[in-house]
């Protein structure tokens, strides 16, 4: 009895614990929402009202109407467009290179691997200033193809992918072979199909961490038509600091496009971080 009690109040802490733990997660986010639906005169009035006395969607329309040096609607649609190119580039390099370097036999490909293993070793902020300057001379600054040409490399990314490959069985690829496929054929209809998780779940983490960048766009963009919606918001709060409701408009719509990429790939992201984990 004593034992059914202990795991008892273990259960119940735990469960208690967590979810303390998960509302002082999510109260930003309501307190976001509360404010969005404010007028400006509500905002700072205190005590802090969660539930606005006058809901007014006013800071929405005016975030998609008022005169700003980078229209939202712009840098939204730029930003999904950067992300998109991103994912699909880095998906498309990492899966090549990892089916290579698992399943091809050749004399260089323990060195190649070592080569890039290597670079995961160093910081991304130390190779910002080499690639500007590399994309400047090629004359692919404040330009979209600069801003993606780097994500065409993602060591962690093809690790990850090699280390699903080599676990599948030669016997699907000598078949193929067998049955005269080319190696682009095994690629497509057997590797892809087989780490389909594990691309949904880089497609989701690269999609997230693109559309979130502000650093590296901020050190190649300068035309306000070609900025993205970080960039964009960044001179929202330099422009319109006091306009609270307005900032925190802008902060929920740019959430949107990363909660529906993670609701259609939910299933595939959880079986590929779980499958993940255990191959690494």
């Amino acid at each position: 009895m004593m034992v059914k009690r202990t795991c008892l109040l273990r259960t119940v802490l735990f469960y208690i614990t967590i979810s303390l733990v998960a509302f002082f997660m999510i109260l930003p986010f309501l307190w976001m929402i509360s404010t969005s639906l404010k007028e400006s005169e509500a905002v700072m009035v205190l005590p802090i009202k969660w539930i606005p006395e006058k809901i007014s969607f006013k800071a929405y329309k005016d975030l998609f109407t008022i005169s700003t040096m980078v229209p939202f609607h712009r840098a939204a649609f730029n930003s999904l467009v950067v992300s998109i190119l991103t994912t699909f580039l880095n998906l498309a390099s990492a899966s090549m290179a990892a089916f290579a370097l698992a399943k091809f036999d050749f004399e260089a490909r323990d060195r190649v691997l070592f080569a890039f293993l290597a670079t995961m070793m160093v910081p991304g902020a130390v190779t910002m200033i080499p690639n500007y300057l590399v994309l400047r001379t090629l004359r692919l600054t404040n330009t979209f193809i600069g801003l993606v040409l780097p994500s065409i490399y993602n060591a962690w990314a093809l690790f990850l992918l090699r280390q699903n490959i080599l676990a599948v069985p030669d016997s699907y690829f000598e078949a193929a072979i067998i049955d005269g496929a080319t190696p682009f054929a095994i690629y497509r209809h057997i590797v892809l199909p087989l780490v389909k998780p594990i691309l949904a779940s880089l497609g989701v983490l690269t999609f997230m961490g693109t559309w979130n960048d502000y650093l590296w766009p901020l050190i190649m963009i300068s035309d306000p038509d070609k900025m993205t919606l970080t960039l964009a918001l960044g001179n929202l709060n330099s422009r319109w600091g006091q306009r609270w409701e307005l900032l925190m408009a802008g902060n929920l719509i740019s959430m949107v496009p990363i909660i529906i990429v993670y609701a259609f790939a939910q299933k595939y992201f959880e079986t590929g971080i779980s499958v993940g984990g255990l191959k690494c």
